[in-house]
């Protein structure tokens, strides 16, 4: 055998490392994932410099480009498990960590103890939202989510110090009850209340004219007060769950 010729078993290890050396990853799709990391990064900052609004704003941008990167992913056919994995550690960051911070830096550090541990209870109910969600892709029911999804989560909180902030309402006395209201939006995203995903909707598919005209009339009620009715829309769609467990209850019983 001369000297420029190869074994079987070194020509694949030298494809295994030519392959290791042009392995990369997928540009478009993470790059949405990345903007969305980025905003929720932006939000942390700006919460600890009292910049509630923006910081507000960016946990809702963050969440339109969650939204996208996934459905980008689909459509040109680039998932992968590196994406996959960064979605995750992003989602963390914008909807666990940065609606804690921003809510703890705008009225739940006057609480002391108490304040902290409301806000660690959100970041842990999405740090573990995300951890099983994760687990269970692929053994559930698409229709509906397990818990409260954690960008849901994460706009309810935003909504009210955005909403709050914007129309300047007096907080005096309601730190308590705020503090419960982050916890509870923890502890909905580990429960094992139902909510629908809407992931069977048929975007493709044609819908009656009434429809378009509705979403119409929803998009210009929400120009009215964008902070006010994003809050409100989020905050119905947390307490679906609950409201959809009690009648299954309630028609299970009679």
């Amino acid at each position: 055998m001369s000297d420029q010729q190869q074994s079987p078993t070194d020509e694949s290890e030298h494809q295994d490392s030519s392959a290791q050396r042009h392995r990369g990853v997928y540009l478009l799709p993470n790059l949405f994932t990345t903007g969305a990391l980025f905003s929720g990064f932006y939000a942390i900052v700006a919460g600890m410099n009292g910049q509630f609004i923006p910081a507000s704003i960016a946990i809702f941008v963050s969440m339109l480009l969650d939204g996208l990167d996934g459905r980008v992913a689909r459509m040109t056919n680039t998932q992968s498990a590196f994406g996959a994995e960064y979605d995750s550690l992003a989602d963390m960051v914008s909807f666990g960590v940065a609606p804690a911070l921003v809510a703890y830096n705008w009225l739940l550090f006057d609480l002391g103890k108490l304040g902290f541990f409301a806000a660690f209870v959100f970041a842990a109910g999405g740090a573990l939202r995300l951890a099983r969600f994760n687990t269970q892709i692929g053994s559930v029911d698409k229709r509906y989510f397990i818990g409260l999804p954690s960008p849901a989560a994460a706009a309810v909180v935003a909504g009210l110090v955005w909403t709050c902030t914007e129309y300047e309402f007096e907080m005096n006395g309601t730190g308590y009850l705020v503090a419960f209201y982050v916890a509870l939006c923890g502890v909905l995203m580990v429960s094992n209340v139902l909510y629908y995903s809407f992931k069977d909707i048929d975007f493709k598919g044609k819908v009656p004219f009434w429809i378009l005209a509705v979403i119409a009339l929803v998009l210009g009620v929400i120009s009215i007060s964008t902070s006010t009715f994003l809050w409100l829309l989020f905050l119905l769609y947390a307490l679906s769950g609950p409201l959809l467990w009690c009648w299954r209850r309630f028609k299970h019983r009679h």
